[in-house]
């Protein structure tokens, strides 16, 4: 067994550590030949715990808690284990509630339905005949749209895909109408929803260029690219150690498990010899993806990405100048299989240096021109969950600045009509072919600790002063700053007219000009979630009701629409916990911000989509007394010069070379 004293309190669970833990749970509890380990992660120590160990106290023990189903009974189990003791602490059965899917269940169903003799006969009615092209994609249900008979089973649903040819885009034909449901701890097929489907239309939805035909191919030639070299000689200017991450002033450490995928804790900020912390932890903590569509294809298809699945178990592994250009490190993840068994995601992080144009810029007068190149740290990680890419980037800045940015990219789902017939919820992409309008809720889950755990968080907004005999122009704005002292006061929406934002304030101490140092929530690319509260769509996700919800910070509360929502019909999370209106007055708090893709399809998304952008900022305010970049030092003479001689001094003959590490 690893000892605790090899890692870090903080590090995410090893190989050896998976292991561990299964051997536990099959010693103690008999979990082994007939269940499932549906997620296994590190049981993160408190606060006080890491705070006695960075003041030279003892290690916090190694724990790990484990969700775990017993297939032949659908009963789910939520286990504590301490490898350090060698215990399994708790054992306990959560009546009502189905655990996550997992990626062996998803791809035992795909076999056992392509296999069936039913489902077999029905492609074959549609000349479907070659199974070898079919692809079935099990999805979760939600308790309001699965079926009344099958509710108390464990159940998915399917959509049924077919390839033009081998190594052709499922993804690019549908077979519309045919939908199975089957219960994932039997695997047994309970019934097929045939309603004959469309006539599929000819579409071209292929990506790959050797499989475009080439009329497309060669509608537009662009001229090829010259080769854009990244290159740092000297190596990068960040300071990797295990998981700790040193840049510029700013230090963090690197985390990654089942659910939230990377993670990012003990954030803070070197001011002058003063170490100041900024976050405990940055994480996606929910994404919902509701399809607004209600037709036969779409009406089920409401996606809870990382409380269903798991952005974890779908991080992909990076490939250096394709995904990461530049002097790169990379960081690997270990998670396990439905048997508890480790299994490694090769570069499954990536960590660069980028160059982002002007820092700060002044040409005065008499003195002439000074200038600061701004290079930003950016640590990253990519996920596919079916048919969607999403791309995480969290960026930090040498003026304080974080920022967040994720891009959605991939294949849209799409569906074939009849001739003649509408599609008043979709934008039509293809021939008789449709992408039904959805949208992607992100919700992030900032435990900030602005110098401190006892923070208070502020609307802060712009406000038009009346034009009076103090405002005889009507030029005056005026800032109001309100805290919120309750979780009901929390709950705060986005508002353009006042452009509303939110400090997370620590009012026990003051910054050098005698103000609250701050952390400021900039938002952007909030959306409104366009449900009538009554939906029972919206009821198991209410967090997407709000821009932003504050609460207390507790080790219980990390899933803003509950622990379990693989076939919820309710809200357990945030909608919930908010009841109580508990105060969010000068103590630890949680700000959950949700943000996301209103997507509109369109033509131009298809057949694969160019990456859709969106972003939020947490900014310094008053955390520090002036531009804390002042010390940046200016780029080498070498770099501020024009060379026209028209020579790249680059061989670019292998334009494929760039994508090999």
């Amino acid at each position: 067994m690893t000892t605790a004293s090899t890692f870090h309190p903080l590090d995410p669970f090893s190989a050896d550590e998976f292991r561990a833990t299964a051997a536990l749970m099959l010693r103690d509890h008999g979990v082994g030949e007939g269940w499932r380990f549906n997620s296994i992660e590190l049981l993160e120590p408190s606060k006080a715990e890491l705070a006695d160990y960075g003041a030279g106290g003892a290690q916090p023990p190694r724990r790990g808690v484990v969700t775990c189903l017993d297939s032949s009974r659908n009963a789910t189990y939520k286990a504590v284990v301490s490898l350090s003791e060698d215990t399994v602490e708790s054992f306990d059965h959560i009546p009502g509630v189905q655990a996550n899917f997992t990626v062996d269940e998803f791809e035992e169903c795909d076999e056992v339905l392509r296999k069936h003799p039913d489902v077999i006969a029905a492609l074959a009615k549609r000349r479907i005949t070659d199974l070898e092209l079919v692809f079935m994609d099990t999805w979760t249900y939600g308790d309001a749209v699965a079926p009344e008979k099958y509710r108390d089973r464990r159940i998915g649903w399917s959509d049924t895909w077919v390839k033009g040819e081998a190594g052709g885009n499922p993804y690019a034909h549908p077979v519309s109408g045919l939908h199975c449901v089957i219960d994932l701890n039997t695997m047994e097929l309970l019934e097929i929803e045939d309603t004959g489907g469309v006539e599929p239309p000819e579409v071209m939805g292929e990506y790959v260029p050797a499989r475009i035909p080439e009329r497309i191919r060669n509608a537009s030639r662009r001229e090829p690219l010259k080769p854009l070299e990244i290159t740092q000689p000297e190596g990068p200017s960040f300071t990797l150690e295990g998981n700790k991450l040193t840049w510029q002033n700013w230090s963090l450490r690197v985390g990654f498990n089942h659910r939230e995928g990377m993670t990012l804790h003990t954030i803070s900020y070197n001011d002058n010899g003063r170490e100041r912390s900024v976050a405990h932890k940055l994480s996606f903590a929910e994404m919902m993806v509701p399809y607004r569509d209600h037709c036969e294809d779409h009406y089920r298809r409401t996606a809870f990405d990382i409380g269903e699945w798991g952005l974890g178990f779908m991080t992909t592994s990076l490939e250096l100048g394709c995904d990461c250009l530049g002097e790169i490190r990379y960081l690997d993840a270990v998670l396990h299989n439905s048997k508890g068994e480790p299994y490694t995601i090769t570069n499954a992080i990536c960590i660069h240096e980028e160059d982002n144009a002007v820092l700060w810029k002044h040409v005065d007068h008499d003195a002439g021109a000074e200038v600061r190149r701004m290079r930003r740290l950016t640590v990253s990680f990519h996920v596919t969950v079916a048919n969607y890419e999403y791309l995480v980037y969290w960026r930090f800045y040498q003026d304080g600045n974080i920022e967040c940015e994720v891009r959605a990219t991939g294949i849209m789902v799409t569906t074939p009509f009849a001739p003649g017939g509408t599609h008043p919820h979709g934008t039509l992409v293809d021939e008789r072919t449709y992408a039904p309008y959805h949208q992607h809720f992100l919700v992030a889950r900032l435990d900030l600790d602005v110098d401190g755990t006892q923070n208070t968080v502020y609307a802060s907004e712009t406000e038009i002063e009346p034009m009076g005999p103090n405002n005889p122009y009507g030029l005056s704005l005026v800032q109001r700053n309100t805290p919120l002292r309750t979780e009901e006061e929390g709950k705060q929406d986005m508002n353009w007219a006042t452009q509303r934002a939110w400090k997370v304030v620590n009012t026990n101490t003051t910054n050098g000009l005698g103000t609250n140092p701050s952390y400021k929530l900039v938002p952007g690319d909030a959306i409104p979630s366009m449900f009538d509260p009554a939906s029972p769509i919206f009821q198991r996700a209410q967090v997407i009701g709000h821009t932003v919800w504050v609460t207390p910070n507790s080790p219980d509360e990390r899933w803003p629409a509950g622990e379990f929502v693989n076939q919820s019909s309710v809200d357990t999370g945030l909608g919930e916990w908010t009841k109580a209106n508990r105060s969010i007055d000068n103590t630890d708090v949680v700000v959950w911000y949700t943000f996301g893709v209103h997507h509109i399809t369109r033509p131009e998304d298809w057949p694969i989509m160019p990456a859709d952008t969106v972003s939020f900022w947490l900014k310094p305010f008053g955390f520090f007394d002036r531009n804390p970049s002042l010390d940046v030092a200016p780029s080498p003479s070498s770099h501020c010069h024009h060379d026209d001689s028209g020579s790249t001094g680059h061989d670019d003959s292998d334009p494929k070379g760039h994508c090999h590490d």
